[in-house]
Parts: structure tokens; C-alpha cells; sequence
């Protein structure tokens, strides 16, 4: 039977809501140096739509997870390696060099962390023996958004929490704004051994960033060993929470279709949806099937109000067409959002002249 001979490195990439880590997956995943590399995303909510916005090598192991990963860390990242390395010795997948998983923006790393670590959450049983045997945690990728991340950090403290654990922290959305000293020199007080990068700067290498050994909170601000030592005394294997809620406030709300919307129907949803500013919107991403071209669909994109230029695709990238989208906000008008929703598919199509 087969064996890892050697522990298989493992590479967590975190960030809040919108700072980026998708695209940095894509480019990841598009460098010759990661073609063995095994991808898992987690996204909250319970419609998987990153799994269609990441490219995929034919043979690379790909899984994607619903819910709040935080909340059930301690099972759902350690159930994930031990199917990929069970995937390895049927001889499903070929060997794998490396792990990297991609967390919702809105996870708190310390949970998943310390599943990963040494002296972590401890074993409940032989699966997680297998996992501590033939994984470890690396090191800690935080994606910031130069853009909107100040406010970030004013009002949700896992985006505090996520630059705290890092090693490295990459600076995005640097295209649309300038980055002063003022804001590294605000961000180290946070993480005073981080390394800094700009995404967009000319000699940025993403996987020249990985390989830095084991990962270590050694160093990092008391803050992330006391997040750590909490961690311990709380119990995340209770599955009962809601894949669509974070906290009292924070949701996802999940949209589907399976009859297309019109170019013009979805320019009125976008519209509505990021220039009404009360709706508290803090994300959106989505896939939509439209009505002038079924074979080539549209993904969307969304940071609060700030809507990204929309994108065609050359053509699905899996079996499903449904038009998915889903919001992440704080308190949102579900039944209004749900609504529109439903006149903007009903709207009427123009016919076409023969």
C-alpha cells in the first residue's frame, strides 16, 4: 500500500471578505511550481461558487467546503486531509507536494490553527493521527485590502485576528490606491515579524512566499498566544450552527436560478444591490447564466459598494449552470433582496426577430 514517506507541508491563505485570496489561489494554482499542489476552499454559506471561479489543473485535488470552517475546525480541515491522503492511496490523486486552503473571510484562524499545530486541539480519534502524522501547518498567508481593510479592522475582529497570525501579509488592491508608510507601519503593530508585500508590485513571486518551514506563533504579539490557549478550552465539534449565519448579525444569503436573467435584469439586481448603502452589504460574488448567451457566463463580483467589472467566461467551467450568487452582509432585507430577485427572473424576454 502506498505511504507518505514525508509529512506534506500545509499552507493557510486567510483575509477578510473581498480582500483577494481567490485571485491569489489563481495564481497559485496557474504556476508551473504548484503542480502538485492539493487546493481545499471553504465558503460561507451553503452554495459552493469558488470551486467555479478557481482554475483547475485535470488531475490537481480540488475540495470545496460550505459553512463557517471556524466553527467546526477541529473536524472539517482534519476530515479534509484525511480524505485527501486516503484519495492518495487508493490512487486517486498523484502524489501530492503541498496543501494550500483558502478560509472564508470570515473564519477566526486561532480554531483552525490549532488544529493544525502541535499541542493544539488534541486527537479525538485515528483520523486525526493520521492528519498530525502526515501534515503540518507551514505557515500563514493573510490576504489585506488596501483599499477598504482599514474599516475592516474598525469593526470585525477577525480581520484583526487574521493579520495577527500571519506570516506573511499581502497588500491588494494596491492598483486602486495609494499605499503610504503609515499604513505598513499601523498594520506591524498588529504583527510585528510579518513580512510585508505588495501584490501588484513587478517582482512579486506568491510561491517564492511558501517553504519557509514550520509554522510557529513564536514572536507574534501576546495576543495570538492567548487566542491560542482559548482555543483549548472551547469545543468545535458542535455541528448545530447555521452554515448561513456568523454571529448574530452577519449572513450569507444564497441565491439560485436556473432560468436565465437578461443582461438588463442583472444590471438592475447589481445596481440596486450596491448603491442602496442601508442594506449593509460587505460581500458578493457570483456566477449568472444570462439570456443572450446560455453557454457563457457571467461571474460578478462585489466589496460593500464598490462593484467590480462584470466578466464573461469562455464557457462553463463545470456541470452546473444555475445562475448562484450569494451575499454576505450585516442584518440584510432578505425578503426584499429575495423579491427583486424573483421579478428580475420573471421579467419578461425580448423575442427574438426572425
Amino acid at each position: 500500500m502506498k505511504q507518505f514517506y514525508d509529512p506534506i507541508p500545509v499552507t493557510l491563505l486567510t483575509g477578510y471578505l473581498g480582500a483577494g485570496k481567490t485571485s491569489l489561489i489563481n495564481m497559485l494554482v496557474s504556476d508551473q511550481r504548484m503542480a502538485a499542489a492539493a487546493v481545499i476552499v471553504n465558503e460561507f454559506g451553503d452554495v459552493a461558487i469558488d470551486h467555479d471561479l478557481i482554475r483547475q489543473g485535470s488531475e490537481r485535488y480540488f475540495r470545496t467546503t460550505t459553512g463557517c470552517l471556524c466553527c467546526t475546525a477541529t473536524s472539517e480541515i482534519r476530515v479534509s486531509l484525511f480524505e485527501l491522503h486516503e484519495a492518495y492511496l487508493r490512487g486517486d490523486v498523484p502524489p501530492i507536494s503541498r496543501v494550500v486552503i483558502e478560509t472564508t473571510g470570515l473564519a477566526d484562524p486561532a480554531p483552525i490553527i490549532n488544529s493544525l499545530i502541535p499541542g493544539g486541539a488534541p486527537a479525538l480519534g485515528l483520523r486525526d493521527h493520521v492528519v498530525a502524522r502526515h501534515f503540518y501547518l507551514e505557515g500563514v498567508m493573510t490576504a489585506f485590502d488596501a483599499l477598504h481593510g482599514r474599516a475592516t479592522l474598525d469593526a470585525f475582529l477577525e480581520g484583526w485576528k487574521q493579520l495577527a497570525f500571519a506570516d506573511h501579509v499581502i497588500l491588494t488592491k494596491t492598483d486602486l490606491c495609494d499605499v503610504d508608510r503609515d499604513l505598513v507601519r499601523a498594520l506591524s503593530v498588529l504583527n510585528p515579524v510579518a513580512t510585508f508585500h505588495d501584490r501588484h508590485a513587478k517582482d512579486f513571486d506568491l510561491v517564492a512566499l511558501l517553504g519557509s518551514g514550520r509554522y510557529s506563533p513564536s514572536g507574534k504579539s501576546e495576543d495570538v498566544i492567548g487566542w491560542l490557549a482559548m482555543e483549548g478550552l472551547n469545543d468545535h465539534d458542535d455541528h448545530s450552527h447555521d452554515p448561513n449565519r456568523h454571529g448574530d448579525e452577519i449572513m450569507a444569503l444564497s441565491l439560485t436560478s436556473e432560468t436565465p436573467l437578461t443582461p438588463q435584469g442583472l444590471t438592475t439586481f447589481l445596481k440596486v444591490l450596491t448603491e442602496y448603502r442601508a442594506q449593509g452589504l460587505l460581500r458578493l460574488k457570483g456566477i449568472v447564466q444570462l439570456s443572450d448567451d446560455l453557454e457563457r457566463p457571467m461571474v460578478v463580483h462585489a466589496v460593500q459598494h464598490r462593484l467590480d467589472p462584470l466578466v464573461r467566461l469562455d464557457g462553463w467551467p463545470g456541470e452546473d449552470h444555475r445562475t448562484r450568487l450569494v451575499l454576505i452582509g450585516i442584518d440584510l432585507p432578505e425578503r426584499q433582496i429575495r423579491e427583486l430577485f424573483a421579478v428580475i427572473i420573471a421579467a419578461p424576454r425580448k423575442k427574438k426577430r426572425v
